[in-house]
């Protein structure tokens, strides 16, 4: 999520086909709950599942972590995530036994597409006015995910083709930057009431599931959208305005009226559409869990960041590069919960990515990732 948010997201799994030879760059589990498996994964989203792809796209700083100290827990380089190391996506191919999924504007990433591909940005939101111009919108995103539909054709076949795409896991986290500073202060935000406006927000992320649908995709997986009054960036915003750092309520609200209407309006899309699976995962009850117990989940501070300035390192300065230079750096990122004033670590991530794929249906349901995988179509 670039600038405040962190979000919802979607995974998509498409065949992989076993005459394509596996990139060197593959990292796969041994262990007995990730089964093998002969489908792909399409990312969609935000900062939270962008490996990359806004290296790519003419943006400013405040949009990109291609600089340290991002990446330096996995990669020893800045790879472009938004985090210490991988983010969500890359376990989650992990543990489907696909290999290390590229960005999907990088160079050479057309040859992996039978496995799937990531096209996140940073920033993104489901509304082409958030952030407009410095990101790559939801509706942008699917435009891509058709280009590749029509490559993977191209390459395979019609029907091999047929085959990824309806076997595909399609994984989604977009929906926290259309709630961000910049957004709830937008003209489209105050034109509307905020049911009016989470109605357009929910209602933009839906349409790219029906398009993906006539596609012939089935398989869905997304994250709801969190409560980011909690993250560092908002507990600073409080500090400013005389509080004691606690939650922006605001920030909180408009997420629980996100999250309500997106469950019914997936429920009602199990019933319309024939075949449609989805996968649900409760980011806003889990990551307040980690934030009030962190120890629970084997970290140690849950609202200070590990890299900003300011309280809480709440300011936006990771890295030195964007209007606010200075900043502070910890030791153990390991042990955070938030990697800068919005993302969350790599370690976070990894608790994310297994509750995703494995959780119970009271966090990650009525399918929980692993299951999708497993269905075939």
């Amino acid at each position: 999520m670039a600038n405040l948010c962190i979000q919802q997201c979607l995974i998509v799994v498409l065949v992989v086909l076993g005459s394509l030879t596996t990139p060197s760059d593959c990292f796969h589990s041994d262990h007995d709950h990730h089964p093998k498996t002969t489908a792909a994964l399409f990312t969609f989203g935000d900062s939270l599942f962008d490996p990359g792809n806004n290296n790519y796209i003419n943006t400013t700083v405040d949009f990109q972590a291609n600089f340290p100290p991002y990446g330096e827990s996995f990669f020893k380089y800045p790879s472009g995530a938004f985090s210490d190391g991988r983010v969500i996506p890359d376990f989650i191919a992990q543990y489907a036994n696909l290999p290390f999924l590229q960005p999907y504007l990088q160079i050479g990433s057309q040859y992996q597409l039978a496995y799937g591909t990531n096209f996140a940005s940073g920033g993104a939101g489901a509304l082409a006015e958030t952030f407009a111009g410095f990101v790559i919108d939801l509706k942008k995103q699917l435009w891509y995910f058709n280009e590749a539909e029509k490559k993977l054709r191209s390459n395979l076949g019609n029907r091999r083709a047929e085959r990824v795409v309806s076997n595909a896991v399609y994984l989604f986290c977009i929906g926290s930057n259309d709630y961000s500073t910049d957004s709830t202060n937008s003209s489209i935000f105050k034109s509307s009431t905020p049911e009016g406006y989470v109605a357009m927000v929910v209602g933009n992320i839906t349409t790219v599931f029906k398009e993906i649908y006539k596609k012939g995709g089935r398989k869905f997986a997304l994250m709801n959208v969190p409560a980011i009054g909690c993250i560092p960036a908002f507990r600073a915003l409080n500090v400013a305005a005389g509080g004691n750092g606690e939650c922006e309520e605001e920030y909180v609200a408009l997420p629980k009226l996100h999250n309500a209407l997106l469950s019914r309006e997936l429920e009602q899309l199990q019933k319309q559409l024939k075949g449609f699976k989805y996968s649900y995962f409760d980011f806003f009850t889990v990551l307040n869990e980690i934030i009030d117990n962190p120890s629970k989940f084997g970290l140690e501070e849950a609202k200070t960041g590990c890299c900003g300035g300011g309280p809480y390192r709440g300011d936006h300065s990771c890295g030195g590069k964007t209007a606010i230079k200075k900043y502070d750096l910890c030791d153990n990122p390991q042990d955070y919960l938030f990697f800068d004033s919005t993302h969350p670590t790599q370690a976070a991530n990894e608790q994310f990515a297994k509750l995703m794929w494995s959780g119970s249906t009271n966090l990650t349901g009525p399918y929980n990732i692993k299951s999708l995988f497993q269905l075939s179509y």
